[in-house]
């Protein structure tokens, strides 16, 4: 700590110096307040300018609803499924088969000489019949296929399939004839097919044996 004043002269030095410490510290403090009036001042002129106000409304945040992907039905791909394994070709030929014999007629292994001579005498009824005349190649195809289907559904054991002689064919032969054997040998559910009776339809149809009951 200083030690004591003992010069009047400093003395009143000392109370000046005080003196225009302290007026400082009021003219900074009413710099202060005009300040803050003038603040209150702009601020009351702005509200005045743009009148009652209401604050804006945020509307709902908005998310996109993506549209989820149709369920498949499981019954849709059992059925394409099935349409696969039931399309026939035509690049397959009965001839790269080893059980079949000069007129054409067809027996599945396992299927033994007896059941063929039984489907050539008429041993099934016939059930029921598919007739493609006047069918195209591909439309023919296509009703076989579906006929199939219908009879492995149906429980049909023995059916007749009527290709046609070819006699009103452009070159008088028989295009469905050969066609209609190739499909049948490409479907499992045919154990055996053979050229039907002269009574029945003879070279224009063909008798099938279908996946049933044990052929004996």
């Amino acid at each position: 700590m200083a030690g004591p004043i003992k010069d009047f002269n400093a003395l009143k030095s000392m109370r000046k110096e005080l003196k225009a410490q302290d007026e400082a510290r009021q003219a900074a403090a009413a710099e202060r307040q005009r300040r803050e009036q003038e603040a209150l001042r702009d601020a009351d002129i702005f509200r005045s300018s743009i009148g009652n106000v209401k604050p804006l409304t945020v509307p709902p945040k908005f998310t996109p609803s993506v549209p989820r992907p149709l369920p498949i039905a499981r019954q849709h791909l059992a059925d394409e499924q099935a349409a696969l394994q039931e399309s026939l070709s035509d690049d397959f030929t009965i001839e790269t088969l080893l059980h079949s014999d000069e007129s054409l007629s067809f027996a599945r292994n396992g299927i033994g000489p007896d059941v063929m001579r039984k489907l050539r005498r008429g041993h099934w009824t016939i059930q029921q019949q598919l007739d493609l005349h006047g069918l195209r190649r591909d439309e023919a195809r296509e009703a076989l296929a579906e006929f199939l289907r219908l009879a492995a559904k149906r429980g049909w054991r023995c059916v007749r399939i009527i290709h046609g002689k070819g006699l009103g064919s452009v070159n008088k032969e028989p295009v469905l004839k050969s066609k209609v054997r190739n499909w049948l040998v490409q479907k499992e559910e045919v154990l055996a097919f053979c050229q039907a009776t002269a009574a029945e339809g003879g070279s224009g149809a063909l008798l099938v044996l279908l996946r049933g009951q044990a052929a004996s």
